[in-house]
């Protein structure tokens, strides 16, 4: 049986009455509030036709229905309309951006408590950086710091990866380490990560009476390129999940924040998505058993150096999905623009 028209208007006011009051809805509701040239009587043979088709589920207490994973779903790929932000939504996001932020870390911080604010879910920011074996050196430092011992600075083009105390030959004045440091910069600008390590090999012979210096830079090269945990999250408004009777349950509500709570869970969260404009997961849909009754909203987008950033938002099942959407796009062009360094138009 297909879903016609009238079956169609009917689930999605059933969707809508229960974002807002997140109580079983019964067929009078509909009648009263959505559709009254219908009859109580037709709308319940609707409701029992969508339950067969598994748009809708009968919680044991209730006579009224509610939406299944597989109905929001339905909501969000066809019969969802994106709602606008109002001026007043629009000014709390920017009044988080003044132009004294300077730091990523503060401005990750204020987005996310921009978000938590504006939508009432739970916001994360998670910023990976580049591989390493795709950088590619931009400039190499070896700065002076007491008798022996000197800091190496390897600068790529995403900022500074590495500063590393190391032993010098304690000769070696400060104008001996800018000489060797602007001869390096000249043979390894522009080469990739993976790249540096064999280069710096095939010249040592130049640097026969600094072999321990050399030494010292190769070990640095070959620990910057280990795996490691290259993400940086910063999550917001976790206590916002509370105030939704869906997580009145204890023992649920330790679960979901013990999500929030490991790092490596919820970067699993946010990681699910595709490379679309942007990417909703209902449900089992999450990947985690701690979220089967939640949804995640993400919006991805990589920056002129590298970063992939991620905006996402957490809730229950029945959030706003309109809502959060146009939250997550003011607030991912606000970030591209801060993040890049263009001014705020």
């Amino acid at each position: 049986m297909d879903l016609v028209e009238r079956k169609f208007r009917i689930l999605q006011a059933i969707i809508d009455d229960y974002i807002v009051t997140a109580l079983p809805v019964g067929s009078r509701t509909i009648s009263r509030k959505y559709e009254q040239s219908l009859s109580s009587a037709t709308i319940r043979n609707e409701m029992s036709d969508l339950e067969e088709l598994g748009y809708l589920d009968s919680p044991h207490t209730s006579a009224g229905r509610v939406p299944s994973y597989k109905a929001y779903r339905l909501y969000v790929d066809q019969l969802m309309k994106r709602t606008p932000l109002t001026p007043e939504e629009a000014k709390v996001i920017s009044q988080f951006f003044d132009r004294r932020v300077r730091q990523v870390e503060d401005v990750a911080e204020r987005a996310a408590q921009a978000l938590s604010s504006v939508t009432h879910y739970t916001s994360v920011i998670m910023t990976r950086q580049p591989e390493e074996e795709n950088l590619k050196l931009r400039h190499l430092q070896l700065v002076p710091v007491t008798e022996g011992m000197a800091l190496l600075i390897l600068v790529t083009d995403a900022g500074v990866i590495k500063q590393t105390p190391m032993h010098i030959s304690p000769g070696m004045s400060t104008d001996d380490l800018y000489r060797v440091s602007r001869m390096l910069t000249e043979r390894l600008a522009g080469c990739k990560m993976s790249q540096v390590q064999a280069i710096l090999e095939g010249i040592g012979a130049e640097f026969r009476d600094q072999g321990e210096l050399l030494s010292g830079m190769l070990d640095t090269i070959r620990e910057s390129g280990e795996p490691g945990d290259h993400t940086d999250l910063v999550v917001g408004g976790t206590s916002n999940l509370l105030d939704y009777p869906e997580y009145s349950d204890v023992e649920k509500a330790r679960s979901l924040l013990s999500v929030l709570e490991t790092k490596e869970k919820v970067i699993r969260l946010l990681s699910g998505g595709t490379q679309m404009e942007f990417s909703i997961r209902i449900g089992p849909e999450t990947g985690l058993p701690e979220t089967k009754d939640c949804s995640v909203v993400t919006a991805t987008y990589r920056l002129a150096n590298g970063k992939v950033n991620t905006i996402g938002i957490i809730g229950p099942t029945r959030m706003q999905y309109n809502r959060v959407i146009s939250a997550l796009d003011y607030m991912g062009k606000s970030l591209m623009e801060m993040l890049s360094g263009q001014d705020k138009k």
